[in-house]
């Protein structure tokens, strides 16, 4: 409701309370709160493309749970990254659909997502798979982000382009802080 950007990065305490801080992550995390723009670059999996818009997402559970709140950002056409934790692929599946009314999807890391018995092996590489099939939009993933020791600070709410080609994929995002 306030209109304001946020940082999304590493968590106080398994990050910057481990025994040693990744120098990865304490090296996004400094840009995204000094430099007024920069670009992080991955070898990203997806349909080539190059779009704009808000960047916004953060944990994807968290965010489905504030669908028909008045907390969810009213955010369309924007570029949705998101994360996760300890879900399986079909309900990674099911909370996506509800979110896809956006220019790209950015996929973060999905630790302790791996199929168990009542899963029939259908896997994320398999939910991606079927959701870039179902959607017309880019499903880009790869993107170090989430609850690693490795992981990109992202100001959500920030201005944002997405490349994807074959080469690298780049998210530049700026105006911040």
């Amino acid at each position: 409701h306030g209109n304001v950007i946020t940082f999304s990065g590493p968590m106080l305490v398994a990050n910057f309370g481990a025994d040693e801080l990744n120098a990865f992550t304490e090296h996004h995390f400094w840009q995204a709160l000094r430099q007024p723009e920069f670009t992080l670059e991955w070898p990203g999996e997806g349909p080539n493309c190059r779009v704009e818009g808000t960047l916004w997402g953060g944990n994807l559970a968290m965010l489905t749970s504030l669908i028909g709140t008045p907390w969810l950002p009213a955010i369309r056409d924007g570029i949705l990254v998101v994360e996760d934790i300890n879900e399986h692929p079909f309900r990674v599946e099911r909370m996506l659909l509800q979110l896809a009314a956006q220019k790209a999807v950015i996929f973060g890391s999905f630790t302790g997502s791996a199929p168990n018995d009542y899963d029939a092996g259908y896997d994320l590489p398999q939910v991606f798979d079927y959701l870039r099939q179902q959607l017309s939009l880019p499903l880009i993933s790869g993107l170090e982000f989430g609850h690693e020791q490795r992981t990109v600070t992202l100001p959500l709410g920030a201005r944002a382009r997405l490349v994807n080609q074959a080469a690298a994929t780049t998210l530049t995002i700026g105006g911040h802080p």
